[in-house]
């Protein structure tokens, strides 16, 4: 049996904008290019670009032997996990083309690989090539092509693919076989210390008071920075703007010598009408809301905010500090919801894992993030600097 291998990718300079597709077919046992094919699209999305270029890249490989394997790979996570299985597929222009993309090929007979972007180069330039030739009113000729001879982008490149569901996209899939195993970027992530609130178990979040450490609160904090202190790994200190955290930061801070940067995307949950109340007064007032958000991440506290919503601002704050911190621990000082979130992310787990995990006041936990996208839950809920 014949084996192939697709390299695919799309991208949108706008992201929506002029968008474009590169796909090359390869022999699987010697590399050989069998196929390459390119289009403009007009205006589109990265994402849709990117299944396009899947889309394209099946065809190819289905005319050249419909009863061949095929390995595809790409750099959208998105995709690649869609098409796996793994994701659900929730933008409504999605869910046709990744139909039709399950349609070209019997079950079975694809299987989908993540790449990391500079291995798709090949893919990439036939994309950026397809975009060039829209910009200048034609459409890619395979005649004019140089992407076999070139692994550079095109000057004006696409923008990396951004996946527009929902859900936010998790920093690790797996390991994969070019996985980047190099210095990686350390989260050390603190619930603050406790509140008197805390102890009553009521809901806290954003959207009520804001309330100090308590005097239990800052002797963990204390304990906490002592134990940083002697650890001496942290190198930048990020907090929520609410007082808990950025007093539980400002301890270890002050221990390290460091100054605190607030992050307002580190912030709790705004649990709106159900902020000072606790579970059972919650149920009482308010059952049909506590009964859907106890379902769906969707779903808010009465004039609250969703657990779905909390995610995209978490994800969006993990990757910013990322950026700024490649290489680096942090120490991330939030809240039960956000630490929740960034560890549930990183393991790629479902919304409705956050009711399954306990996280104590002033515990540590730690996520290491690689380059190539891989995440590593290296710590959780620990509490010995307590003891």
């Amino acid at each position: 049996m014949r084996r192939f291998v697709i390299e695919a990718d799309g991208g949108s300079r706008g992201n929506p904008g002029p968008a474009g597709y590169g796909t090359v077919v390869r022999d699987a046992s010697d590399g050989q290019v069998l196929a390459e094919a390119a289009e403009y699209l007009g205006v589109a999305t990265n994402n849709v670009a990117e299944y396009r270029g899947l889309i394209a890249g099946l065809r190819a490989a289905h005319a050249i032997d419909p009863s061949a394997e095929v390995e595809a790979r790409m750099d959208s996570k998105l995709v690649v996990e869609q098409m796996s299985g793994r994701w659900k597929i929730k933008h409504p222009d999605m869910r046709p083309l990744a139909e039709e993309a399950k349609g070209i090929f019997p079950p079975g007979q694809v299987r989908y690989t993540w790449i990391p972007r500079e291995k798709n180069k090949h893919a990439d330039r036939l994309a950026n090539e397809a975009m060039d030739a829209g910009k200048a009113g034609r459409q890619w000729e395979p005649g004019q092509s140089r992407a076999a001879e070139s692994a550079q982008p095109a000057a004006e490149s696409a923008q990396p693919s951004a996946d527009e569901e929902s859900e936010p996209a998790p920093p690790t899939t797996g390991w994969s076989a070019a996985a980047d195993l190099g210095t990686p970027t350390t989260f050390v992530l603190l619930r603050h210390g406790e509140t008197l609130l805390t102890p009553q178990k009521l809901f806290s979040g954003s959207g009520g008071t804001d309330p100090d450490l308590s005097d239990k609160g800052r002797w963990q904090a204390d304990r906490t920075a002592a134990a940083l202190a002697a650890r001496g790994t942290i190198q930048a200190v990020v907090s929520s703007p609410l007082a808990r955290c950025h007093q539980t930061a400002q301890a270890v801070a002050d221990r390290l010598g460091l100054e605190v940067r607030i992050d307002d995307g580190l912030r709790e949950t705004d649990f709106g009408a159900w902020e000072g109340l606790s579970f059972s007064e919650v149920k009482d007032r308010h059952p049909a809301d506590l009964n859907a958000w106890l379902t769906s991440a969707k779903a808010t506290p009465t004039g609250g905010e969703s657990f779905a919503s909390v995610a995209r601002r978490v994800a969006l704050s993990r990757d910013k500090l990322l950026a700024r911190h490649a290489g680096r621990t942090v120490l991330v000082v939030s809240h039960v919801t956000p630490v929740k979130t960034l560890i549930r992310l990183a393991l790629g787990a479902p919304p409705e894992s956050l009711f399954r995990m306990e996280l104590s006041p002033a515990s540590l936990s730690a996520v290491q993030y690689y380059a190539d996208g891989n995440a590593s839950l290296r710590l959780f809920n620990d509490t010995s600097h307590l003891r």
